[in-house]
């Protein structure tokens, strides 16, 4: 029977069942799972397998940013799967090489190359083995707050408790990024905090010694981690600081980039240009998997001759580079970038401040275009997180109004495609009005 003639006639617990029957999931306990079945998607809606549909207020994984199936992004894989479907990394590939010319045209000035990997976690692990080759030394330092993937290094590069059952990378080290809300330098306000985080880090370096420093590894605004949108100043200041000890700055986009924050690059805000750029996810919005490393004109130099020990069998994908150009093109001729800023601005950012202003259980709210979170609280004088049963019960309200969340720990990441329109936008935030109501009940 082909796989057309399976699909024919099934049901969410068809699916289901077949799901719990022979897959593995990621990060799960596999006998408690009970996964959405999802059998279609336009724009920014999805449909289970019953024909039930949902607003996706997720983006799957804070990746949809062009939305669900584009007509234009389907058709350019389609037309270079029947052109040619693979080709190996080490051919030119005239797909590829445009796929790099318009990822480069978005970033920072002085940048020539783009290393193609399969996703945001080779991209890093990618920046990192590139700065321990171009400085010979060895340590690479992180946030605790933050997440960099799930390969060898990326997952010990990362901050929070998946790290510790996966720690079989060497030479990293952890430091504490400025996150006011809940200050670990008793800071007294914003400017405060990013002076005595800049501080910290400096002790870190100076205490773990500079010249074993390879590089300072910092997603541009950390996604999963709660979407901590930095002080101003802060990614300068550790820009000075990697140029004062001669240390490689990457910065991780992998959440944050591609029209995520309204800008191109999240790095467009912060007036900095690190050495190293990671990227994946919104570049292609995660129809067909891809991500990359953006490389500065010194590090392409520094490899003009010396060897590069890297290299994936799928670096440079066709189909996934045709995603990339197709996508790319699409987000500058309908003006998406644009879009996500505009709806940050006009409804997500004063619409949070109203449900703050409505619900005690919000702590606080925060973000940029459309990347913000919501983070709730038992109390607001306490600020102790709400507790995982509550947080289960906000979820399953929301999932039955229709609305597909994204929920971390004590918070709602409020992360719709970036061509999420106004009443859209609206709608997921009335959902969670209701479901914070709800919760109060």
């Amino acid at each position: 029977m082909s796989l057309n003639e399976r699909l024919q006639g099934m049901t969410n617990q068809d699916v289901k069942q077949l799901d719990r029957a022979h897959v593995f999931h990621s990060w799960s306990t596999q006998g408690t799972l009970n996964p959405l079945a999802i059998k279609s998607g336009e724009g920014c809606r999805l449909w289970d397998f019953d024909g039930r549909e949902y607003l996706d207020f997720s983006s799957q994984l804070v990746n949809t940013n062009i939305g669900h199936q584009h007509p234009k992004v389907i058709a350019a894989i389609q037309a270079q799967a029947a052109e040619l479907a693979t080709v190996a990394p080490a051919h030119a590939n005239a797909t590829r090489s445009l796929a790099a010319e318009k990822v480069l045209a978005h970033a920072p000035k002085g940048f020539e190359k783009v290393f193609f990997t399969n996703a945001g976690a080779d991209a890093n692990e990618n920046a990192i083995r590139m700065a321990r080759a171009y400085t010979g030394r060895d340590k690479v330092l992180s946030a605790y707050r933050s997440y960099h993937g799930n390969t060898g290094s990326a997952i010990v590069a990362t901050g929070d408790f998946r790290r510790v059952p996966n720690e079989y990378s060497r030479g990293h080290v952890h430091f504490f990024n400025p996150y006011f809300y809940r200050t670990e330098f008793w800071s007294a306000d914003e400017a405060e905090e990013c002076q005595r985080a800049l501080h910290h880090l400096r002790r870190v370096i100076e205490s773990e010694g500079p010249a074993s420093i390879a590089a300072i590894l910092l997603e541009t605004i950390p996604g999963t981690a709660g979407v901590l949108v930095p002080p101003k100043d802060y990614l300068k200041g550790v820009r000075a600081l990697a140029d004062e000890f001669g240390i490689v700055l990457i910065l991780d986009e992998v959440m944050a980039g591609f029209g995520r924050t309204g800008q191109w690059l999240a790095l467009d805000d912060f007036d900095v240009i690190p050495d190293l750029v990671t990227f994946a996810k919104g570049v292609n919005s995660g129809y067909v998997p891809a991500g990359g490393v953006m490389i500065s004109e010194a590090l392409n130099r520094y490899f003009d001759d010396h060897f590069f020990y890297g290299g994936l069998t799928y670096s440079g994908h066709p189909l996934a580079m045709a995603a990339i150009c197709a996508t790319l093109d699409v987000m500058a001729e309908e003006q998406i970038v644009e879009n996500a800023a505009r709806i940050g601005q006009e409804v997500l950012t004063p619409g949070l401040q109203r449900l703050a202003q409505q619900h005690e259980v919000i702590g606080e709210v925060r973000g940029l275009g459309v990347f913000h979170a919501i983070e709730l609280v038992e109390d607001r004088q306490s600020r102790q997180p709400l507790s995982d049963a509550a947080m289960g019960q906000i979820k399953q309200h929301m999932l039955d109004a229709g609305v597909l969340p994204f929920v971390a720990n004590n918070r709602i990441h409020v992360v719709p495609p970036c061509i999420v329109s106004a009443e859209e936008a609206q709608q997921g935030l009335a959902v969670i009005d209701e479901a914070l109501s709800a919760l109060k009940r």
